[in-house]
């Protein structure tokens, strides 16, 4: 069996300003969750969030180098956003 990872993005509403996140995990839901209780990144801590985006991939390696490009990339993470609000 193998193993996938994922690059995720994930967005909550604080004074009606949508934030975003981007992490990678090989198990979503328990991540998000992590992040829901308080227990995740620090910048996560006191929000709810919700999953709008994930991809996967085959190894560790390229989930994590993938997410740092979408870290890095607020054009792409807004464009993601924006699809997210139309929907």
């Amino acid at each position: 069996m193998s193993k996938y990872y994922y690059v995720y993005l994930i967005v909550t509403k604080r004074n009606n300003k949508l934030f975003s996140y981007v992490g990678y995990s090989n198990n979503i839901s328990r991540r998000i969750k992590l992040h829901n209780s308080g227990k995740g990144a620090k910048f996560t801590k006191g929000n709810y969030w919700k999953l709008i985006y994930k991809k996967r991939y085959k190894n560790k390696s390229i989930a994590m180098k993938q997410e740092y490009i979408l870290k890095k990339n607020y054009k792409l993470r807004n464009i993601i956003k924006q699809k997210f609000i139309n929907e």
